[in-house]
């Protein structure tokens, strides 16, 4: 299966969860919550007894929902489901898609929200971080009256790609929130935030979702990929729905049984197999594979030094069959300093590529033939 070109826009793929695209629904338009039941019965009953604070932090890793849960409390209240004390379901926010307050949410025509996110440059390429312009936006926006009487949301979304300017506005506007008024952050990094920020917050954390539930997904949004494939892309999206739909569009799976392959060569990795990864991933337009690439194999090498060091392999969670007894052949020997060394190394090369816009072809030779090193010692 062969890594699928995907065309890149300037912009490192992993800051943004719409690169590539995902066939994931748009956290606008999504009425499904799947995992995050404590959350949301968290913001409901704070919505339902009139105790909804006027800043909330919702943090987690990538695609597990954060963006979903946060257009589903702005539709709750905007649909005035944060004025009523005394009725109303306490433990959900759930809005019927039928109701006008859905569709204008989901078309981005609802006067009294507002989303901030990576805006687009001069040359019209998506920024890499959120700049002062973009947030200064919501204080003519607070300062007004709502327009249909009821509350006004703020949604920052990818919150810790805000710049040190963009941190400094953005908190004046915590800090003193007018009345009915709520900015709701959304951050994949939340400790990159300033701490005054996460200070005036109310914090909620989500959890990856079970490997179980990022299947399900699966099925009812990309039904194309089959039953075979599901449970692994869940697992090497490690709890993620959001990300398992971007590698699935990406070729991930395939991906990375390519590099288990050629790591299970070691210390003889087929150079003519090696070369042709190399070249795919250095091509013109294959950013996101690269970086894609780096991730699975220092994930998989973090992994190996992990088992080794509590000299426990789990098989049952393998991506791949067979997985699992090579980890443990890998491990094998006791000297685990040289996959530390070799992991250290393939994140330094990582870093660098990024950094240096070096040779993206000679990092993955470089990083391969470490393992290969490693495998002979």
């Amino acid at each position: 299966m062969a890594v699928k070109d995907v065309a890149a826009d300037g912009v490192d793929p992993r800051l943004h969860p719409d690169f590539p695209e995902s066939g994931a629904p748009s956290p606008r338009a999504n009425s499904e919550l799947i995992g995050h039941i404590e959350a949301e019965q968290r913001l409901a009953r704070a919505a339902q007894d009139g105790t909804i604070a006027g800043a909330w932090l919702i943090g987690g890793p990538m695609g597990i929902g954060k963006a979903t849960l946060a257009y589903r409390l702005a539709r709750h209240l905007l649909a005035d489901g944060g004025n009523d004390m005394f009725g109303g379901a306490g433990d959900s926010l759930a809005l019927d898609e039928a109701d006008p307050v859905f569709a204008r949410v989901a078309g981005a025509a609802h006067g009294d929200l507002l989303t901030v996110e990576l805006g687009l440059n001069k040359q019209g390429k998506r920024r890499t971080e959120i700049v002062v312009d973009d947030i200064r936006k919501l204080e003519p926006f607070f300062h007004q009256s709502a327009g249909e009487g009821g509350w006004r949301v703020a949604i920052i979304d990818g919150a810790e790609l805000m710049n040190r300017n963009a941190a400094n506005a953005a908190l004046k506007l915590i800090e003193e929130p007018p009345k009915r008024s709520i900015v709701i952050l959304v951050s994949h990094a939340p400790a990159r935030l300033l701490p005054t920020i996460r200070s005036r917050c109310r914090k909620l954390h989500l959890r990856p979702l079970k490997p179980e539930q990022v299947s399900l997904l699966l099925e009812q949004h990309l039904p194309d990929v089959s039953q075979e494939d599901r449970l692994p892309l869940a697992r090497l999206a490690e709890g993620s729905p959001g990300r398992a739909m971007r590698l699935e569009a990406l070729g991930g799976l395939g991906l990375y049984r390519e590099i288990l392959g050629l790591i299970g060569e070691a210390p003889r990795i087929d150079p003519l197999a090696l070369h042709g990864l190399a070249d795919r991933l250095g091509g013109r337009g294959n950013d996101a594979a690269c970086y894609t690439a780096m991730d699975f194999l220092g994930a998989w090498l973090a992994r190996l030094v992990h088992a080794g060091a509590v000299q426990e392999i789990a098989d049952h969670q393998d991506v791949v069959p067979g997985e699992g007894a090579l980890m443990a052949r890998m491990a094998s020997g006791g000297n685990l300093e040289r996959w530390v060394d070799v992991w250290e190394k393939v994140a330094r090369l990582r870093d660098r590529a990024d950094s240096l816009n070096l040779d993206r072809k000679q990092v993955v030779l470089a990083a391969f033939g470490a393992v290969e090193a490693a495998a002979r010692a």
